[in-house]
Protein backbone atom coordinates (compact mmCIF):
# COMPACT_ATOMS: atom_id res chain seq x y z
CA UNK A 1 0.00 0.00 0.00
CA UNK A 2 1.38 3.30 -1.11
CA UNK A 3 1.23 6.35 1.27
CA UNK A 4 -0.75 7.84 -1.74
CA UNK A 5 -3.47 5.78 -1.27
CA UNK A 6 -3.35 5.88 2.59
CA UNK A 7 -4.20 9.53 2.57
CA UNK A 8 -7.68 8.90 1.03
CA UNK A 9 -9.21 6.46 3.00
CA UNK A 10 -9.93 8.42 5.72
CA UNK A 11 -12.48 10.77 4.77
CA UNK A 12 -12.81 12.53 7.99
CA UNK A 13 -14.26 11.83 11.86
CA UNK A 14 -18.15 10.86 12.22
CA UNK A 15 -18.74 12.58 15.20
CA UNK A 16 -22.26 11.52 16.82
CA UNK A 17 -23.49 10.62 20.29
CA UNK A 18 -23.19 7.70 19.37
CA UNK A 19 -19.66 7.65 18.80
CA UNK A 20 -18.78 10.05 21.59
CA UNK A 21 -19.87 7.05 23.94
CA UNK A 22 -17.64 4.65 22.07
CA UNK A 23 -14.79 7.01 22.56
CA UNK A 24 -15.40 7.23 26.33
CA UNK A 25 -16.12 3.54 27.18
CA UNK A 26 -14.47 1.57 24.82
CA UNK A 27 -11.52 3.65 23.20
CA UNK A 28 -13.07 3.70 19.87
CA UNK A 29 -12.83 6.29 17.27
CA UNK A 30 -15.54 6.58 14.17
CA UNK A 31 -14.10 7.68 11.08
CA UNK A 32 -16.04 7.75 7.55
CA UNK A 33 -13.69 5.68 5.17
CA UNK A 34 -13.46 5.13 1.45
CA UNK A 35 -16.23 2.78 0.26
CA UNK A 36 -13.51 0.72 -1.09
CA UNK A 37 -11.38 0.70 2.12
CA UNK A 38 -10.67 -2.45 4.03
CA UNK A 39 -9.76 -2.99 7.54
CA UNK A 40 -5.50 -3.18 7.14
CA UNK A 41 -5.63 -0.24 5.12
CA UNK A 42 -7.82 1.78 7.53
CA UNK A 43 -5.46 0.80 10.19
CA UNK A 44 -2.06 1.99 8.11
CA UNK A 45 -3.57 5.01 7.80
CA UNK A 46 -5.16 5.83 11.42
CA UNK A 47 -1.30 4.48 12.60
CA UNK A 48 0.36 7.04 9.88
CA UNK A 49 -1.92 10.07 10.09
CA UNK A 50 -2.12 9.94 13.49
CA UNK A 51 0.73 8.40 15.22
CA UNK A 52 -0.89 6.23 17.37
CA UNK A 53 -0.48 2.18 17.44
CA UNK A 54 -4.66 0.70 16.50
CA UNK A 55 -5.89 -2.15 18.40
CA UNK A 56 -8.67 -3.54 15.71
CA UNK A 57 -10.94 -2.15 13.52
CA UNK A 58 -14.40 -3.32 12.85
CA UNK A 59 -16.64 -1.62 9.70
CA UNK A 60 -20.17 -1.38 8.46
CA UNK A 61 -21.85 -0.20 5.31
CA UNK A 62 -24.35 2.58 5.95
CA UNK A 63 -26.85 2.00 3.40
CA UNK A 64 -28.01 5.27 2.12
CA UNK A 65 -31.75 6.55 3.11
CA UNK A 66 -34.73 6.91 1.21
CA UNK A 67 -36.68 10.62 0.46
CA UNK A 68 -39.31 12.02 -0.50
CA UNK A 69 -40.13 15.31 -1.61
CA UNK A 70 -43.66 15.57 -3.03
CA UNK A 71 -44.20 13.31 -5.36
CA UNK A 72 -40.52 13.06 -6.01
CA UNK A 73 -38.52 10.19 -4.85
CA UNK A 74 -35.19 10.06 -4.22
CA UNK A 75 -31.72 8.21 -2.32
CA UNK A 76 -29.32 9.63 -0.17
CA UNK A 77 -25.82 8.15 -1.05
CA UNK A 78 -24.52 5.76 1.50
CA UNK A 79 -21.42 5.61 2.82
CA UNK A 80 -19.17 2.82 5.04
CA UNK A 81 -17.59 3.55 8.27
CA UNK A 82 -14.69 2.28 10.57
CA UNK A 83 -14.68 1.76 14.73
CA UNK A 84 -10.90 2.17 15.20
CA UNK A 85 -9.95 0.45 18.57
CA UNK A 86 -7.05 2.16 19.71
CA UNK A 87 -4.40 0.27 22.00
CA UNK A 88 -4.25 1.52 25.58
CA UNK A 89 -2.22 4.61 26.38
CA UNK A 90 -3.13 5.86 22.51
CA UNK A 91 -5.44 8.62 22.35
CA UNK A 92 -6.66 11.01 19.62
CA UNK A 93 -7.44 15.01 20.26
CA UNK A 94 -9.44 16.05 17.46
CA UNK A 95 -10.19 19.45 19.55
CA UNK A 96 -6.55 20.38 19.28
CA UNK A 97 -5.44 22.86 16.96
CA UNK A 98 -3.34 21.88 14.15
CA UNK A 99 -0.49 24.31 12.91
Amino acid sequence: MNQERLMKVLLGPHITEKASICAENDQQIVFKVATDANKAEIKKAVELLFEVEVDSVQVANVKGKRKRFGAIQGRRSGYKKAYVQLKAGSEIDFTSAVE
